[in-house]
């Protein structure tokens, strides 16, 4: 498939899972224009491995230089590339983009919410967590069950950029002998946290079985200010959302069976 069919492919894949958030998207160029000055955009990235890759960033305010963008990588299976290629963006939009509107929004729709004491000063907002293969239920109830963000913390710290949004991906399942454990800190691999997420005891069994996660992680509220600068715009990095009341499940506690689908 070339370049350009393959942009507007995942273009249109884009647009069609962002409806699914009432979201409204619109191909412009190079880039999927949303509400607002939000965006998605696409970077080449043809897979090699027989999956079909889509490489998206997020784009919070179009049109600043200095605008933050939230990359993520994602890959699908199918039995065509334009099969492959939507099956990847509807991974990415299922576990990536959900937290992202999560974040504008901050109603507890589409992700949840958590303060965690050992990521002082940070907000994470997680959407649906992937889980697909043989067993899944026995690996998503673990995810629900287990505090997987605190444990990688000593790891993840180090690598938080600025007051964010900093995305992170856990990637982790396989089987006993078998299994892969990959974390992602704005795109590239944290060999530390990896190493922490492979060490805790989620379930390996004898038959195939993963599951996607991408965080959120942005800067709190900082504490109030004097009088003296209370007319002074607040950095919106700064700015938590208003979120709902918090959901008994916790942050990995909600989760979908993904199909044809991986990374």
């Amino acid at each position: 498939m070339r370049p350009q069919d393959r942009l507007a492919v995942i273009q249109r894949c884009v647009i069609q899972e962002m409806a699914r958030f009432g979201q409204e998207f619109t191909a412009d160029g190079e880039v999927v224009r949303g509400p607002g000055t939000t965006a998605v955009a696409v970077r080449e990235h043809p897979g090699q491995d027989g999956t079909g890759h889509v490489d998206l960033g997020y784009v919070l305010q179009l049109g600043r230089a200095d605008a933050p963008v939230v990359w993520d990588c994602a890959a699908g299976l199918g039995k065509t590339e334009e099969e492959k290629l939507a099956n990847a963006v509807r991974m990415w939009a299922t576990t990536t983009a959900s937290a992202l509107v999560e974040q504008e929004q901050g109603r507890g729709e589409h992700g949840d919410h958590a303060d965690h004491p050992e990521l002082p000063g940070w907000h994470a907002v997680q959407g649906p967590a992937a889980v697909f293969g043989f067993g899944n239920e026995r690996l998503a109830g673990w995810l629900a069950e287990n505090r997987v963000l605190p444990a990688l913390a000593p790891a993840l710290l180090p690598e938080l950029a600025g007051h964010g949004p900093n995305g992170v991906k856990l990637f982790l399942g396989g089987k006993a002998g078998d299994d892969v454990a990959e974390v992602r800190v704005n795109g590239e691999v944290s060999e530390a946290a990896s190493a922490a997420l492979r060490a805790l005891d989620w379930p390996r069994g004898e038959r195939l079985c993963w599951a996607r996660l991408f965080v959120l992680l942005t800067a709190r509220e900082a504490p109030a200010r004097p009088a003296a600068q209370a007319g002074a715009a607040e950095p919106a990095a700064l700015r938590a959302p208003a979120v709902a009341a918090a959901r008994a499940r916790g942050l990995f506690g909600r989760w979908r069976q993904a199909r044809r689908a991986g990374r």
